[in-house]
This record gives structure tokens, C-alpha cells and sequence, in this order.
């Protein structure tokens, strides 16, 4: 079975109604990054950032999974898929992706401030004054701009070893995720879906389709499967 990488970003989960931060005015529900996801935020104010926090997992909660997350799901029938994600919601999983890897965290976890590694999961909100095992604040268990990606070291082989690549939503601005291409071998095909495609036309065996991520599932499946 054909190995099926893909690199997903905000742009396939904004079809559910989560809102990305890249859009329009650098704002993110109407904050400034670096006021609600930088260490720097955090020891500023973290009441801020747990506020921040807690509403979008509230609207992560409430969301579903869209045709695009149920498409990537539907292609484990034919191939060994494996996500690689930008995204700290769960749709992938509830859409039944099987496997999944958070580069940036998730959101329905959390952890020790002081010990990533002591990590829980959560459905509410978290408040002042929770702690961990350790005795440490609680925390979202996403990686912050400015905080290293521990993840990306498991992301890099899955890039050599893909037969077929996939990259959809994102515009390749954040790092280290953006680079993750890099390690596509160059004779591997790679479909770009995105409304508005990144700039990739230096990379071989490039296909692009530039429509929204469910529709562009949609396209992608016929050239994947015929259909």
C-alpha cells in the first residue's frame, strides 16, 4: 500500500468555521499573537492567554469535521495515510483519521508549565490556580511561536518516505512546518490545494488545485482513485 503523506493547515479546518490568524489582518479572533501564544504572553498575562485559550477550545468543541476531513479519512480504504498537521483541533481524528501527528500541540490537552511531558487531557476550561502532578500552573499543551517543535524530528521521515504528498491550507509561512517539503523527494508527486496557492512552483512534480480544502478533496480523490 502506497504511503499518502499530508501536511495540513488552518485553511482545511476554516471550512468548519475555526478562523485563522493569516487571513486578513494578522489578528487571530481579534488578538495579536504575541499577546496569546508566546512564552512572553504567558508570563505577562496568563489569565489573558487562558481566556484565549479556553474559548478556542470551546469552539473546537463545538465544531465538526467537513468533507475534506472526511475525505482524507475515506482515502485509508487505498492508502497508508498519514497526517502531519499544523492544526490544534481534533477533526481529523473525529472525521477518522487514524494517524495523526499535532505538530503544534493540541487543544484538548493540556500540561505542566514547567514539564511538557506531564500532560492531561481537557474538555472545559483551564483556571488559575489548576496544577499538575508537579504542582505547576496547567497550561495548554500547544506549542507556542518562540517554543521549539519537538514533534517535527518524527514529521521529517514521514516526508522521505512518502510515495505521494499532500499539502492543503497552508501557506508555508510558519517554520519549521513550512520546510517539511523540503524532505519530499523529488520524484514524488505533490498536490498543492489551497484558494490561494504558496509559492512552490521551485519544487518538482508539483499539481496544483486551487479551490477550497473540501473541494479540493474532491478533486484530488479523482486523481488519486479515478473518481
Amino acid at each position: 500500500m502506497k504511503k499518502l503523506v499530508v501536511l495540513t493547515g488552518a485553511g482545511i479546518s476554516a471550512e468548519s468555521g475555526l478562523k485563522t490568524f493569516r487571513d486578513s489582518d494578522g489578528l487571530w479572533e481579534g488578538y495579536n499573537i504575541e499577546d496569546v501564544a508566546t512564552p512572553r504572553a504567558w508570563r505577562k498575562d496568563p489569565q489573558l492567554v487562558l481566556d484565549f485559550y479556553n474559548m478556542r477550545r470551546r469552539e473546537v468543541m463545538e465544531a465538526q469535521p467537513n468533507a475534506a476531513h472526511l475525505g482524507l479519512a475515506a482515502l485509508e480504504e487505498r492508502y497508508d495515510v498519514h497526517i502531519v498537521t499544523q492544526n490544534i483541533d481534533d477533526l481529523h481524528e473525529r472525521a477518522g483519521s487514524t494517524k495523526v501527528l499535532h505538530l503544534h500541540g493540541e487543544i484538548l490537552k493540556m500540561r505542566s508549565e514547567h514539564n511538557e511531558e506531564l500532560i492531561y487531557p481537557i474538555t472545559g476550561d483551564i483556571e488559575l490556580g489548576d496544577t499538575a502532578a508537579d504542582g505547576a500552573q496547567l497550561r495548554p499543551a500547544i506549542v507556542w511561536f518562540e517554543e521549539a517543535v519537538p514533534l517535527i524530528g518524527h514529521a521529517v521521515p514521514l516526508m522521505y518516505q512518502a510515495d505521494v504528498f499532500v499539502l492543503i491550507g497552508t501557506s508555508l509561512a510558519v517554520y519549521p512546518a513550512a520546510g517539511l517539503i523540503n524532505y519530499v523527494r523529488n520524484e514524488v508527486p505533490k498536490y498543492v490545494i489551497d484558494r490561494r496557492i504558496p509559492s512552490v512552483e521551485h519544487y518538482s512534480n508539483v499539481i496544483t488545485i486551487e479551490q477550497p480544502a473540501t473541494e479540493g478533496i474532491a478533486e484530488l480523490k479523482r486523481f488519486l482513485l479515478g473518481q
